[in-house]
């Protein structure tokens, strides 16, 4: 590759870099706990996870160009995405600290909703491409939606998961309709 968004930095794409997150938690999942390297990949994946979440945008995404937001200063969703599932998974997991990184799941998952039109499209997902590139509101690929899904699904048991009391038993809920 020979493209350089003009920073000096080199070229760290979001999508890319959410693909690659996506994909280690999916080896963990997968991996045997008594793995003899194990210990390696999670330790890359927290590295990992610690240094995305240093560079997460105000707006709670990544955008498209991970050290060059100038060059591309519109939120990407795709990478957004993988990113919160991959880091929310880790979470679930009790790999990371969720006092250490909902806040950042948090944030991610508000950018990621405020992308869905009416319609339910996703919007401001990059096309297929080798390198960073532009987005807009009317953008949108199937991965994004995939990756979107992914996020959610682990959200959704997270969130499960803390409504749960030390019981075990769920915690009653304040907003049940009475008649």
């Amino acid at each position: 590759f020979t493209y350089c968004s003009g920073s000096s930095s080199g070229r760290f794409w979001a999508r890319g870099n959410g693909w690659v997150i996506a994909g280690l938690v999916r080896m963990l999942e997968n991996m045997p706990a008594d793995y003899p390297s194990r210990g390696r990949y999670v330790k890359l994946y927290k590295e990992l996870v610690s240094r995305l979440v240093s560079i997460q945008h105000a707006d709670g995404t990544w955008h498209t160009a991970l050290l060059d937001p100038e060059a591309y200063p519109s939120k990407e969703t795709s990478g957004t995405a993988f990113i919160c599932y991959a880091i929310t998974w880790g979470i679930n997991q009790g790999i990371l600290k969720k006092s250490d990184y909902y806040p950042s799941v948090k944030k991610a998952w508000a950018a990621l909703a405020s992308a869905v039109h009416p319609d339910g499209k996703l919007g401001y997902v990059q096309e297929v491409e080798e390198k960073p590139g532009h987005v807009d509101y009317e953008s949108t690929e199937v991965y994004g939606t995939g990756a979107f899904l992914l996020a959610g699904t682990q959200l959704a048991l997270l969130e499960k998961n803390s409504a749960k009391s030390f019981s075990g038993k769920p915690k009653k809920r304040s907003d049940k309709k009475t008649n």
